[in-house]
C-alpha cells in the first residue's frame, strides 16, 4: 500500500543555500500563520493562534518557534536592523498573546511570522535573486 502525502506534508531541504531556506521559512509561516480554516469563513488561523489559548507557556512557545524564522534570516545575512524589527515583532506577538484567552484576537491581527518573513523575503529578493519565486495563491 502506497501513502500519497498531502499538500502540505512534503520534506524541506535542510541546506543553506538560499531557496531552500524560502521553502523552510515559508513552510513554518504557513504553520504558525494559517494552517488551520476557521468554519465557516474563509479565514485561516494558525498554530501561533492556538497556543495563545494556553496562558503563559504557549505565548512563549509561540515566541520560541517565531524566533527560529530570524534564526533563519540571521544565517542569511540580514542586516541587525533587520534582526531588530523581527525581534520587536515577536515581542508584541508574545506581549499580546500573555493576556489570558483574549491575546488570540490581537494576535490573529498582527501575524508576527508573516511580517518577518516579508522581511527576510525582500532581503532574499535583493541579495539572493536567483532564490527568488514568484508567489502563488496558497494551498488550501
Amino acid at each position: 500500500m502506497t501513502v500519497r502525502p498531502t499538500p502540505y506534508v512534503r520534506s524541506l531541504p535542510l541546506s543553506k543555500a538560499p531557496e531552500h531556506c524560502r521553502q523552510r521559512i515559508e513552510a513554518l509561516e504557513h504553520l504558525l500563520e494559517r494552517a488551520l480554516p476557521i468554519p465557516g469563513t474563509n479565514k485561516r488561523v494558525g498554530l501561533d493562534v492556538l497556543l495563545d489559548f494556553v496562558p503563559g507557556i504557549g505565548p512563549t512557545v509561540g515566541a520560541g518557534l517565531g524566533a527560529y524564522l530570524v534564526w533563519e534570516g540571521r544565517n542569511l545575512g540580514i542586516s541587525k536592523w533587520q534582526v531588530l524589527r523581527m525581534g520587536k515583532n515577536i515581542g508584541i506577538d508574545w506581549l499580546l498573546g500573555m493576556i489570558p484567552f483574549v491575546g488570540a484576537i490581537p494576535d490573529y491581527f498582527f501575524r508576527s511570522n508573516t511580517r518577518n518573513v516579508r522581511i527576510i523575503k525582500k532581503h532574499l529578493d535583493k541579495h539572493h535573486p536567483a532564490a527568488r519565486t514568484i508567489d502563488a495563491a496558497p494551498l488550501r
